[in-house]
């Protein structure tokens, strides 16, 4: 273990008691208490932080328009890097990749990754005023709902061309809520059955209810510093392997191929390529899930199953707890929660199962390697970040 490598050393999130932060307050305070936690783990405190990274939807317009800025002064720290990267649920994946770089270049020392998001408790989710300008000219006047309707462009495509089912896609449901089941600290934990996702109303077709992510709170935090502060506290370093991103379009109209996710492709390429392993050195996949769709698009885009396959993939329960690919195993933004932006939470649970530290009924065994793919937009940003204990 080389003492400037970029390790994670400390990881957090927000209690939810039904989709609610357990603790009421600010996105701010949401992140303040992450902050705090997931330093207190890695044997660090706020002063230590020279480094912020963060993204969201909150004070904009106003003080979200700087976010770092406005975080570093609610939290009292004077960070010398800034990363305020916003390509949508994908941003952590891109925000780890950044941090690694700058504690690997001597840029920073202790770079804190940070997300919090208080939609449900305000009542705030709404994406669907979006100005009709630049190429949203082409879309907001006609009544796409967004970003459901892009999605639901994209599943209709992928059934079009490769004969994918709604049953394919309400097998990921299925798998999630499985999984969710065995996450005391998931939204969603009721079972449910393919009869069950393809009964649900409809809100985009072919996307019903139970394709769609949940609307939650949420809060998240990461905590990435050199190799050497690792080894110095005993912990167990979580090393930065691989990552890339990429981005393709904005709006859907403007996607290269509606059945084919192109910034997945290219981002996981890039990780793939730096961190030198092949699909087969892969323990654990976690991948983002806002619809069911995007769970089979990136499986298929990561190179897990094959192009216009992931929908025999994903048959059978293979997903699902017990089943022979594990795959997004603490419910996701299907059954888990889903508070705007989902990427931090892809890290946190891969650190959490490489540590060994879930439940024992859904602890993956021996995992060493993961994979975690972000998504952002309406299929527009893919990051991916491979991870190792090695």
């Amino acid at each position: 273990m080389k003492d400037h490598e970029a390790v994670i050393v400390g990881v957090a999130d927000a209690p939810l008691i039904n989709g609610k932060v357990a603790q009421p307050g600010s996105a701010l305070q949401i992140v303040a208490r992450c902050a705090k936690a997931a330093l207190d783990e890695a044997g660090l405190t706020l002063g230590d932080v020279d480094g912020l990274f963060t993204a969201g939807m909150w004070g904009i317009p106003g003080v979200g328009q700087l976010p770092t800025v406005t975080l570093s002064e609610f939290l009292g720290i004077r960070p010398v890097v800034h990363d305020g990267t916003n390509i949508g649920g994908s941003a952590f994946e891109a925000h780890l990749g950044h941090a690694a770089l700058a504690i690997e270049q001597g840029l920073c020392d202790v770079a804190l990754i940070v997300y919090g998001s208080a939609q449900r408790s305000e009542m705030s989710r709404n994406l669907a005023g979006r100005p009709a300008t630049l190429t949203m000219q082409f879309e907001t006047p006609w009544g796409l709902p967004t970003p459901v309707g892009g999605y639901a462009l994209a599943a209709m495509r992928h059934m079009h061309e490769y004969g994918t089912t709604r049953e394919h896609l309400a097998e990921i449901a299925v798998a999630a809520r499985a999984w969710a089941g065995l996450n005391p600290a998931a939204t969603k934990r009721d079972p449910i059955t393919v009869d069950d996702v393809l009964a649900a109303p409809t809100i985009s077709k072919p996307l019903g209810l139970l394709d769609c992510c949940l609307v939650t709170d949420g809060g998240g935090a990461i905590v990435v510093t050199r190799a050497s502060h690792a080894k110095a506290q005993g912990l167990k370093p979580i090393h930065v392997r691989g990552h890339g991103q990429a981005a393709t379009h904005w709006t859907i109209a403007a996607m290269p191929d509606l059945a084919r996710l192109t910034a997945a492709e290219m981002a996981s390429e890039r990780a793939f390529a730096m961190a030198g392993v092949t699909h087969d050195a892969i323990d654990l996949v976690e991948v983002y899930d806002s619809f069911t769709i995007t769970t089979l698009l990136t499986l298929e885009a990561l190179g897990f199953a094959e192009r216009g396959g992931g929908g025999e993939f994903v048959s059978n329960g293979r997903i699902a707890p017990g089943g022979a690919f594990p795959l997004n195993t603490n419910g996701g933004g299907l059954s888990y929660a889903h508070p705007g932006m989902y990427g931090i939470f892809l890290l946190i649970e891969a650190v959490r199962q490489m540590r060994g530290e879930v439940e024992p009924e859904r602890q993956i065994a021996n995992v060493r390697t993961a994979l975690v793919h972000g998504t952002g937009g309406t299929l527009s940003s893919g990051a991916t970040c491979i991870l190792s204990l090695d």
